[in-house]
């Protein structure tokens, strides 16, 4: 099977290609903005197309060309203060690869849509495929994933003989993904061990967040190509996080916080340009969802072998690591690397990556 993936350099990316690569009977194209500097023999065809720009057609057709299956994982997370940069790759490049798929007959598409494209909760019941796509208005990202979604529909409704699948799953984490978290959260400065050395950590009771492993995450993308599966998946551990938990795992203090403070202090610290996180990011955190994954035991026979507090303890421990990947993506972080990128392109919640 010919398969291509967009952002395959990416955490998601890196499992589904080790996932791929184990089954041994796969032809991989991999898709990213920046391509390893390596070749492995047997392993993927890599090719580096930026989806955010719009005449990258012409290559995501040769890229997709031959293909059985397409499956988009390319999403931005930063610069955060560049919101229309992550429109033109979340949302533009979205557009241009399921353009790509339709020109080029490509018979599959999986997409990874995300827990941030549901409308906001209404109690702490988990909720299946069917709540609302309306997203959380006030965070990008999730506004951003709906739109994403919303060319799936059209696409449906226009292309022919083409079978989509969209995956929603929770926040994904695994321990290789830590220094790309900590560049998308931490400040350029602060080294990795201070995610270690939190004493108290203020949030709102209202925080709960479903996770997932990526490697299920990769699983149940292997199950979608395998049984040639349509519609919506959601994927993740039974249990949400808290913000208990996750002070629990810090080994810091929760201090239940208004949800209001916590924003308002996120907002003027990241106006501020002192961290990269959008206060968004909280609002989704507060709203989403918890998930029933139901159908994909049931229709995919997927279950997450991982479950959410090992997810978070290893997610966490990976960031105070500065655990890293084989890609650029998922490069090790420095406080020395950091000074540097930021005395030569400026801040990463507000320069435009290479």
């Amino acid at each position: 099977m010919q398969i291509a993936i967009t952002g395959a350099s990416g955490s998601v990316g890196s499992a589904l290609i080790r996932r791929l690569q184990a089954a041994g009977e796969h032809d991989i194209v991999a898709v990213a903005r920046r391509t390893p500097d390596y070749a492995v023999m047997d392993g993927p065809r890599w090719v580096s197309i930026d989806l955010s720009v719009p005449d990258s057609g012409h290559l995501l057709r040769l890229a997709v060309s031959g293909a059985d299956a397409v499956v988009h994982l390319a999403w931005g997370f930063q610069p955060s203060h560049q919101v229309e940069y992550l429109e033109a790759v979340g949302v533009g490049g979205t557009q241009r690869v399921l353009d790509a798929c339709a020109a080029m007959d490509v018979g599959q598409i999986v997409h990874m849509s995300s827990v941030g494209a549901y409308s906001p909760k209404r109690d702490m019941s988990p909720v299946d495929e069917r709540w609302p796509v309306n997203g959380v208005p006030s965070s990008s990202y999730s506004r951003h994933k709906v739109a994403a979604e919303r060319l799936l529909d059209s696409f449906e409704q226009t292309v022919d003989g083409t079978a989509v699948a969209r995956l929603r799953p929770g926040i994904i984490g695994q321990r290789s993904a830590g220094s790309a978290l900590l560049r998308y959260a931490l400040p350029a400065l602060l080294p990795a061990k201070a995610v270690n050395a939190v004493p108290v950590l203020p949030m709102p009771a209202g925080l709960s967040i479903a996770m997932v492993h990526a490697d299920d995450v990769a699983d149940a993308i292997v199950r979608v190509l395998q049984q040639r599966a349509v519609g919506a998946f959601n994927l993740a551990a039974a249990m949400p996080i808290s913000a208990a938990m996750i002070a629990d795992a810090l080994g810091a203090r929760w201090l239940d916080t208004p949800i209001w403070l916590v924003r308002a202090l996120m907002r003027a610290t990241w106006q501020a340009r002192l961290q990269p996180v959008a206060p968004g990011w909280l609002d989704l955190g507060c709203a989403a969802p918890a998930l029933d994954s139901t159908r994909a035991r049931q229709e995919l026979g997927w279950s997450p072998a991982i479950d959410s507090i090992t997810v978070l303890r290893e997610t966490l421990d990976g960031m105070g690591h500065a655990a890293a990947g084989s890609t650029a993506v998922l490069r090790r972080r420095t406080v020395l690397g950091e000074l540097s990128d930021l005395v030569g392109r400026g801040l990463v919640s507000h320069r435009r990556l290479p």
